[in-house]
């Protein structure tokens, strides 16, 4: 190999060196990124088994009762959480079922007797009707408290904002069922 074609890899390498270097020197006078105040899409890892003389993993997702936190339940609150049940759900006197029953009159009612809807298996052997205990445990997990349900819904964590919203289904009656 002559002299000549080493320089001229040598000389190929410096260059494409060169434009990767004032590349990055120009993309960062034309872009100008920013950090965020926080994650975009927050990562939550699992907690694990504490250590030999570790400190204890918190408490599990446990659900609160609503019952006494009913008498002072918000029901504009709860009216305004009820929005994220109206794609599925309607509350008017005589409405229509979507992709869920209607909900007018749902306090006390029995389960899966909403007419003209077509409830999964798992729903129609549930027994019982509607308590204010068993509304919050459906819209705190509905896939834990009635497994196989169609309700594709992911819950309400916050126990105030369940108590509202039961609040307001409550009001949802010609004859409001008595707070417990």
């Amino acid at each position: 190999m002559s002299t000549l074609e080493l320089n001229k890899i040598v000389a190929a390498v410096l260059v494409a060196g060169i434009i990767a270097m004032m590349a990055g020197f120009a993309s960062r006078l034309i872009v100008h990124p920013k950090s965020l105040a926080q994650q975009a899409y927050p990562i939550q890892a699992a907690e694990s088994a504490p250590s030999a003389g570790g400190a204890q993993p918190a408490a599990a997702d446990k659900l609160e009762p609503i019952a006494p936190l009913l008498a002072a339940a918000d029901v504009k609150k709860g009216e305004a959480a009820a929005k994220k049940c109206g794609a599925c759900h309607t509350f008017a006197d005589g409405g229509k079922n979507l992709v869920g029953p209607n909900l007018w009159n749902v306090v006390n009612k029995a389960k899966a007797q909403s007419a003209g809807f077509a409830y999964s298996d798992a729903m129609k052997k549930s027994e019982g009707a509607w308590s204010y205990e068993s509304l919050n445990h459906l819209i705190w997990k509905p896939n834990d408290y009635v497994k196989g349900t169609k309700m594709a819904f992911a819950g309400i964590r916050n126990t105030q904002e369940r108590a509202d919203l039961v609040a307001y289904l409550r009001t949802l009656s010609a004859n409001p069922a008595p707070l417990p």
